[in-house]
């Protein structure tokens, strides 16, 4: 491992840091005129994508995840942003303040494991009236073999990280997306390793009934293209 890396950080970036299709989304509904006053907060905001984005626009941003690594790079790439972080479930948080925007990019909210009802629970209590909940979902095909996806890659220090999606596979709790991980040394000394993440199925009529159950009413859905790399998704939007 190449001395000062942070393992966790390094494989969110390399999967992660490079997608960008959703930027003029959240760009434009922090934007929007009629938004109240008050922080955007970015739900599973990880080492910043999205909240550094945001806040080099000028948005003051909290940043929410449950992984502390992540949330550290974040702080220290976000040196002299409008930026602050928060550690907590996504499921069960509290802010001493409310905030005009909630966003969810990147399914976030399909890794609860089925607990988006007491997450919007959570966002209904830290929304300002008349503030906007944003949740991007997605329904990925399932392959195994058949489709091969480009892996992501990058050099660090004279070491090679390589993460390579292998399938998308149906089990009873949701999609689960396998990769194969590979690290590499300068000296050509190989590392393997699996990585497994579930997306709870989840669709935006389920989202907008728990949020119906906690105060918000439907305000539209967005739509995020499908890339050569990435699948499209749809955005969930509510209003307090």
């Amino acid at each position: 491992m190449p001395a000062g890396v942070v393992e966790a950080v390094a494989w969110h970036d390399l999967e992660c840091g490079a997608y960008a299709e959703d930027l003029p989304l959240w760009h434009e509904l922090a934007a929007d005129p009629d938004r109240p006053p008050g922080p955007i907060l970015d739900v599973g905001a990880g080492t910043g994508r999205v909240a550094l984005d945001l806040a080099r626009a000028g948005h003051e941003v909290i940043a929410l995840d449950a992984d502390a690594e992540l949330l550290a790079a974040l702080r220290e790439r976000g040196r002299g942003l409008p930026v602050s972080t928060l550690l907590a479930d996504a499921r069960d948080f509290a802010l001493d303040r409310r905030c005009s925007q909630v966003i969810v990019p990147m399914q976030s909210v399909q890794l609860l494991g089925g607990g988006h009802g007491a997450f919007l629970r959570c966002a209904a209590r830290a929304l300002a009236p008349g503030g906007l909940v944003a949740m991007a979902i997605a329904d990925p095909p399932p392959y195994d073999g058949d489709v091969r996806p480009l892996p992501d890659m990058t050099e660090r220090d004279g070491w090679i990280w390589c993460s390579r999606p292998v399938a998308i596979r149906e089990r009873p709790d949701g999609m689960a997306i396998e990769r194969v991980r590979e690290l590499v040394s300068p000296t050509g000394e190989r590392t393997v390793s699996e990585d497994v993440v579930v997306l709870a199925r989840l669709t935006a009529a389920e989202l907008e009934r728990a949020g119906a159950e906690a105060g918000l009413r439907p305000a539209g859905r967005r739509a995020i293209a499908q890339t050569d790399d990435y699948v499209g998704s749809e955005v969930v939007v509510l209003r307090g």
